[in-house]
């Protein structure tokens, strides 16, 4: 079915809009991908996708996709970027249907897993999620005070690797007791000079890795639960690195076994 809209005030519209804020997303249990390549992605993946809503000239110029739509919107470049309050839409976005298992416990700990306590940038959040998919991670868990997973922001920033890894929120002590009761390490970082340098551990396949605040790091409690916390030594005169950056290099450091089978 292919229905023609023009107006911000249709029902469609107002609640595609409800999506850029968590309330709607929970509610309508769904979120907004942003261009061709998400839509393509989520396809590739298997992710449910209840509806495809575009431009006139992008909806042409790409049937073949359009095709696999059971339900497609035609609509104005105004009514695009209303919904999705970006400066450049590209002229396409999909709904795709939230993760129905990103609250349960009990999961599968094997592989590297990153873990986030209170990190509140969603650039930052998205970015981590997809290092550690280019870094072969098998998942990433968010507390309940990080950015959430499926924000906008952060869907822009993940480009895609939503679809490649697990993804849960929930309680990061919980997690880490998980961990630990399977015999699987847990590395917290931490700016302190009793820290251990990155360099000195060699976790094997299965591990976590937290990764704290921006501005304040992790939590006290996790720092005094984990296995070990690492610090990165700098060399320059910088106080410390961003989040994002420090995470990249640690994931793919401590990950190396993994990285080069």
């Amino acid at each position: 079915m292919r229905e023609q809209l023009t107006s911000i005030k249709n029902q469609h519209v107002k609640d595609w809009k409800k999506l850029a804020t968590k309330r709607g997303r929970e509610k309508f249990n769904a979120y907004l991908l942003d261009g061709w390549h998400l839509v393509e992605e989520a396809l590739k993946s298997g992710v449910t996708l209840t509806a495809l809503i575009g431009t006139a000239d992008e909806l042409a110029a790409h049937d073949d996709i359009v095709a696999r739509f059971d339900q497609v919107y035609e609509v104005t470049p105004a009514i695009l970027k209303h919904v999705l309050d970006t400066v450049t839409p590209q002229g396409i976005a999909a709904v795709a249907q939230l993760p129905n298992h990103r609250f349960q416990p009990g999961v599968d700990l094997k592989g590297a897993w990153l873990l986030l306590d209170r990190v509140q940038d969603p650039g930052n959040v998205g970015t981590m999620i997809r290092t550690a998919d280019a870094a072969g991670f098998a998942g990433v868990v968010a507390s309940a005070q990080t950015a959430d997973l499926f924000s906008p922001k952060v869907v822009r920033s993940m480009q895609g690797s939503q679809f490649h890894l697990q993804l849960f929120t929930g309680d990061l002590r919980k997690w880490i007791a998980d961990f630990k009761a399977a015999g699987k390490p847990v590395y917290g970082t931490q700016l302190n000079p009793a820290a251990q340098s990155f360099r000195q551990v060699h976790p094997g396949p299965n591990f976590a890795l937290i990764m704290g605040n921006e501005g304040h790091g992790m939590a006290s409690d996790l720092l005094a639960a984990t296995t070990t916390n690492l610090y990165i030594p700098m060399k320059g005169a910088a106080e410390s690195l961003n989040v994002a950056v420090s995470a990249g290099i640690l994931m793919f450091e401590l990950n190396r076994a993994a990285l080069t089978d």
